[in-house]
């Protein structure tokens, strides 16, 4: 191949926004596509905030990816010169009795050279009396995670690479049947076409519509209500300064961050919701989630018991079947790499997915899509 290698980047959210920025770096020539812009309302990436977090059971890589992810945040927050990441710190509570998954967390944790605190309810009491532990056998508190501004963080990352000489499109690319390929070019929604040495899927929710036999169902997108609760006047309890972020690792697994730039205390159910169209679903939360979080919240923060709702969003959630992202090549199609099944680790997947493709390697096992039998 003469000069630099010309790839496409569809998908402007948090794994293609930053796959796009370390292509660039590595020598290539960039053009990022997204159909609605980062961190747009449509997509998996958008919202106001995510957890950040290392703790992930036993026996997987993301513990090691999140903790690299950490990293590059720091690192960009500082070249960027704008704060993307609240370093709240995430209390996350393991229930009496069935803390496997918690158990096997620590082993990947000190793998990973995570900061963290193996905590005991009287010590959790200690520090945050506002939480009522009723049911809580201990905790795992990671000092340095917190919660990323997840539609600002799409948005500057797109400044970033446009800054250092990455081409933007907002565009469409049509479902011109890609599982033969793209020897013409992608199809644009304006008429036009765009032509790449290599193309990188990375478009969330829409993967199994544009390649219905590779993703098909292997990519399931689900509707999750979110909720934004008003703290008491005056009480600085719930505020970011004097609460981490947490989560609730019971049935149902329950989370929330405070602060959030002033729309209130974040709740919401991380159970997975009913299937959802990116496309034409409406994006109303259900009365029947409200008022079981509304209990929950008044259960666990007892000073929040009547708290008013001030907003609500939904947040959808793509997953694949075994909850492991999709990182591989077409089966028929070398130059075009499917990524999908996640919103976080985005800076440390960017990063990986960037080498593999610049160095035509072949992805971890785990991530490919031979092991779905297919």
């Amino acid at each position: 191949m003469v000069g630099k290698p010309r790839i496409t980047v569809i998908g402007a959210g948090a794994f293609g926004g930053w796959t796009a920025l370390f292509l660039l770096r590595r020598g290539a020539q960039v053009v990022l596509l997204d159909a609605w812009g980062p961190g747009n309302s449509r997509s998996s990436s958008g919202g106001e905030t995510r957890v950040l977090r290392c703790t992930y059971g036993p026996n997987q890589p993301y513990s090691r990816m999140a903790a690299r992810a950490t990293r590059l945040w720091k690192e960009h927050e500082e070249r960027w010169g704008r704060q993307l990441v609240h370093r709240t710190g995430v209390l996350w509570m393991a229930r009496a009795g069935s803390d496997e998954f918690e158990r096997g967390s620590l082993h990947c944790l000190r793998e990973a050279s995570v900061a963290y605190e193996e905590l005991s309810v009287g010590e959790i009491t200690k520090r945050w009396p506002q939480i009522n532990m009723e049911g809580v056998g201990w905790g795992i508190y990671e000092p340095e995670a917190g919660c990323l501004l997840a539609r600002m963080a799409c948005q500057t990352v797109l400044d970033g690479f446009r800054a250092e000489g990455g081409e933007y499109k907002q565009d469409a690319v049509l479902p011109s049947d890609l599982e033969r390929g793209a020897k013409d070019g992608l199809s644009l929604a304006d008429g036009s076409k765009l032509a790449a040495d290599q193309y990188v899927f990375a478009c969330g929710p829409w993967m199994g519509k544009l390649f219905p036999d590779t993703i098909g169902d292997k990519i399931r997108s689900t509707k999750q209500d979110v909720f934004f609760f008003g703290t008491p006047a005056g009480d600085a309890r719930f505020s970011e300064e004097n609460l981490p972020a947490w989560a609730d690792h019971s049935d149902p697994f329950i989370y929330g961050i405070p602060g959030n730039q002033g729309r209130g205390f974040k709740i919401a159910d991380d159970s997975r919701g009913y299937e959802f169209d990116p496309d034409l679903g409406e994006r109303f939360v259900s009365m029947e989630a409200l008022k079981k979080l509304r209990e929950y919240l008044g259960f666990r923060f007892p000073a929040m018991r009547n708290a008013p709702l001030l907003e609500t969003r939904v947040c959808q959630y793509e997953n694949t079947p075994d909850r492991h992202f999709i990182i591989d090549r077409h089966p028929e199609e070398a130059n075009i790499w499917l990524v999908g099944g996640g919103s976080k680790h985005g800076p440390a997947l960017g990063e990986m997915i960037a080498e593999l493709v610049m160095q035509g390697r072949d992805p971890d096992p785990l991530f490919r899509l031979a092991r779905f039998g297919t």
